[in-house]
């Protein structure tokens, strides 16, 4: 089959990818900018050419036009946590609309989509959201509606089990909002990879919505003891009446990784209750059983240890605050510009030091001074940032547009031995830190690191001014460290 994938460089889109080309399908990945979309690392080789890309932009019909009419099916996986307003439900509703336009000039049959569970009164902006494009996509001419309602998605990597996580692993004591108390029914990802590979091509799904759901039926609260329990630790709730969603919100945006648009909208969609409707139930078409809460969160640790993760919610632009044409600064310019370069030639063999410098960030921290960069990232977190806390989506991998604690990954290239990372904190700027390893004319090797920022006005240029005296201490300190980390030889 030809299939359309739409959000394949989302957190559900990069895990779908790899088991669509498995199955033999021909997969066109429908993506906004090329230059930030690359290939899973667990498709094979072998399978790369069942993969296409396809520039387009849902809010823009114009960019549609030129994209294959000779598809079987498609898969619609568009949708954000991040907006918090009116206007984020109508853009949700008008992208629909244009997918649906296009997709009615199209051979394709069968539309599928990820949906929320929305079986409660109230229903949250997001929640409506979900239904309404529901509804939109439901009147398309050519290709028939497939709807998977899922509630809390639980895998290494996905934002309902990172917030878990921060919050479990953080916080002995934990003083809470009444949403706590809420319902809903965690399914893992790899039952939810399960039910959109079998609706694919089954007569008997389209046209219908299921709700799907693992085993459980748990509040909030019951989730976070569970993950305590799965880890091993003793924690202590206490749920309090006052905590406003608003004050929610910046609680969890302060406590976790999360961005506040994001915060906020997981507090408003946490007060409905999402459990699954048995008369909506996908088992009499599909069965399959489920893993439970505790099985899939054992598999999200396993896979975090043995440093599998394939996608992180944090790869989404909405995880941030970058522009959508952020890879248009993968040019670092030469005017109106601020530099920082340290040259440092070294002796170690350069696969060594090339390992060093793609392990930046993250656990490994940043070589210098560490609790500068975390007072930056809280400093950052405290003006709407993101902070340091997102982390990287693996301990020893890097690929263009990977998150990197408050950085974005512009450039990771090996085979000429450059890193380039653009700031995606909060700066009255913009600003690029760059590594590269630079053959020498005697034969010998030196890491560049190149620090450079571009001001924005008067704010922009008192800003570097103001921490000009802490590069002296950090990036000579960071450059020497990073060379010399794990070297044997130098800590003899």
């Amino acid at each position: 089959m030809k299939i359309l994938l739409t959000g394949a460089t989302g957190y559900i889109g990069q895990r779908l990818l790899p088991l669509l080309a498995a199955a033999g399908h021909e997969v066109v990945c429908l993506v906004r900018d090329p230059r930030r979309f690359s290939l899973p690392d667990t498709l094979p080789e072998a399978l790369h050419e069942r993969v296409q890309v396809a520039r387009g932009d849902l809010l823009r019909p114009a960019t549609l036009a030129h994209l294959p009419t000779d598809l079987d099916a498609a898969y619609y996986l568009v949708h954000s946590m991040s907006g918090h307003s009116e206007n984020f439900f109508n853009l949700e509703q008008q992208s629909a609309h244009n997918f649906v336009q296009y997709l009615n000039t199209t051979s394709a049959q069968q539309i599928i989509y990820l949906s929320g569970i929305a079986n409660d009164r109230g229903l949250s902006v997001h929640l409506r959201s979900r239904r309404a494009v529901e509804s939109v996509l439901g009147k398309a001419t050519t290709a028939q509606l497939t709807v998977l309602r899922a509630s809390i998605i639980i895998g290494s990597g996905s934002a309902s089990f990172e917030i878990i996580r921060d919050l479990v692993e953080k916080l002995p004591v934990m003083v809470t909002p009444k949403w706590l108390n809420s319902r809903c029914q965690p399914i893992g990802i790899r039952d939810i990879m399960f039910y959109l590979t079998s609706v694919l091509d089954k007569p008997e799904c389209f046209g219908k919505a299921f709700d799907v759901g693992g085993p459980d039926v748990l509040t909030y609260r019951e989730m976070l003891l569970g993950l305590a329990a799965e880890r091993g630790y003793k924690r202590w709730i206490v749920t309090v009446p006052v905590l406003t969603p608003r004050l929610s919100s910046w609680w969890l945006y302060l406590v976790t990784s999360t961005t506040f648009s994001l915060a906020q909208s997981l507090v408003e969609s946490l007060k409905n209750d999402t459990v699954c409707d048995p008369a909506k139930s996908i088992e009499a078409v599909i069965p399959h059983e489920c893993m439970s809460y505790r099985a899939a969160l054992a598999l999200a640790f396993q896979r975090i240890e043995q440093n599998e993760v394939v996608s992180s919610w944090s790869d989404a632009l909405s995880s941030g605050t970058m522009r959508q044409n952020y890879m248009d600064a993968i040019q670092i310019p030469k005017n109106g510009m601020f530099f920082d370069r340290q040259l440092l030639p070294f002796r170690r063999p350069v696969p060594e030091v090339l390992d060093n410098i793609w392990r930046i960030g993250g656990d490994r921290g940043w070589y210098k001074t560490d609790w500068l960069w975390r007072l930056r990232g809280l400093m950052d977190k405290a003006v709407g940032g993101v902070g340091l806390r997102r982390g990287r989506r693996s301990p020893s991998h890097l690929r263009a547009g990977d998150p990197l604690d408050f950085w974005r990954v512009l450039v990771a290239d090996k085979a000429s031995q450059r890193l380039l990372l653009y700031a995606e904190m909060k700066l009255p700027g913009e600003a690029w830190l760059q590594f590269r390893i630079i053959d020498q004319a005697d034969g010998s090797h030196a890491v560049e690191q190149l620090a450079a920022y571009r001001p924005r006005g008067l704010a922009g240029r008192l800003y570097w001014y103001a921490v000009l005296p802490f590069h002296g201490i950090i990036f000579k300190g960071m450059v020497k460290n990073l060379v010399q980390y794990g070297d044997r030889a130098h800590a003899a």
